[in-house]
């Protein structure tokens, strides 16, 4: 059976030429970066040739960029770095924020601190006046993500980084799931600090970068040795930040041709379950490129998902499985409450590298057909 990958916001599989740098560092970039000797100092130049690029990437200077083993870590670095750098006690979020951001937050908050909430409305979004109406003299950091994960909705981040200029409170966007998918500029979205991951973008896992803008206070979570600029201490893994890099360029350079696909995809889909009068909802607006999130009136998520992947889809309900069993989506529940039939019927379809038009049609072919038999029992 060929097995149609529509995963891809969930982790992405590596291009050959990432695969194909990897490996060849693996081999050949072996030393400490760290050391001063011929086999470190190159080591030293793959890192900053890697480093270099990821700045440009984003827009910014290469001594704000600061490698992670992901964007959990990164997220948890932006999170408790700056809580432990300054002295106020107040924090703004969302309620559709990432995991690694909202279990930073609550366990600040178990700590003492005031963490602010912000809700979204229907289309999952987050209204800048609600941030600048949240503000408080005791406010240290704002956190609001990029684009979505789950229904792909991109947030105000611009704006919100605007209204936060001069104000001294860092302001924090998680972007894993929007980088190389999006352009992005630093400046242009007046953000202090910048959470990426690779394997979003068909890199390796276990690797990605925090950018923080110069003057901005963030203290470290691991101590040992100087790596970083003190940063963040332990060797790095030259080998995968050099395929980070080289994913990074790849995705940026395609970024114009992946985004006419995905919207391409997205038509397909929807046509082909129109053609067949299949009823749904689109959840979410003003969306990332690759994320089609999708709410089908009469099926119950644990079962189609099952019966998508007995079809050879690997699909996702965007939230996390427990114990064989489906937790509600958090971003669902605060877009349409506790009790709304979307939470319980909404399945998400991402798109990425190796995917053509007719698995989109294949997919959405067996997705109607699913549909349908489901929707009779």
């Amino acid at each position: 059976m060929n097995r149609i990958y529509l995963d891809h916001a969930a982790t992405s599989p590596m291009h050959p030429e990432v695969v194909s740098t990897f490996s060849e560092a693996l081999g050949t970039v072996y030393g400490n970066p760290s050391s001063i000797h011929g086999t470190g100092r190159a080591a030293r130049k793959a890192l900053d040739d890697a480093r270099k690029l990821l700045a440009d990437s984003i827009h910014a200077d290469d001594t704000e960029i600061i490698f992670t083993s992901g964007g959990t870590e990164a997220d948890n670095l932006a999170v408790f770095g700056t809580a432990a750098k300054k002295s106020g006690k107040h924090i703004i979020t969302t309620v559709i924020e990432h995991h690694a951001v909202l279990h930073a937050c609550e366990k600040l908050e178990r700590e003492g601190y005031d963490i602010t909430y912000l809700a979204v409305d229907e289309n999952g979004q987050v209204q800048a006046e609600d941030v600048k109406n949240a503000l408080r003299d005791d406010t240290i950091l704002v956190s609001v993500m990029l684009g979505n994960n789950e229904v792909g909705t991109i947030q105000p981040v611009a704006e919100i980084g605007e209204l936060l200029k001069g104000t001294g409170i860092t302001f924090h966007t998680d972007a894993v799931q929007a980088y190389g998918v999006l352009p992005i500029d630093v400046e242009k979205l007046n953000v202090d600090l910048l959470s990426v991951s690779a394997h979003k973008l068909n890199g390796p896992k276990g690797v990605g970068f925090l950018y923080q803008r110069k003057g901005i206070a963030v203290s470290p979570l691991l101590y040992g040795g100087e790596q970083e600029r003190k940063r963040r201490a332990g060797t790095e893994n030259v080998p995968a930040i050099s395929a980070f890099a080289k994913a990074a360029e790849i995705s940026l350079s395609t970024m114009e041709e992946k985004t006419a696909a995905y919207e391409h995809y997205k038509t397909i889909f929807k046509s082909a379950l129109n053609q067949q009068g299949i009823d749904y909802k689109e959840n979410g607006s003003n969306q990332l490129p690759h994320i089609l999130n999708l709410s089908i009136p009469g099926i119950e998520i644990e079962s189609f998902l099952v019966n998508l992947d007995l079809a050879g889809i690997s699909a996702s309900s965007g939230s996390a499985c427990t114990a064989g069993s489906i937790d509600p989506s958090h971003v669902l529940v605060a877009m349409y409450g506790e009790q709304a039939a979307e939470i319980r019927n909404s399945i998400r379809f991402s798109f990425g590298f190796g995917l053509a038009p007719e698995d989109i049609e294949q997919a959405a072919a067996k997705t109607a057909q699913i549909s349908q038999r489901l929707a009779l029992k």
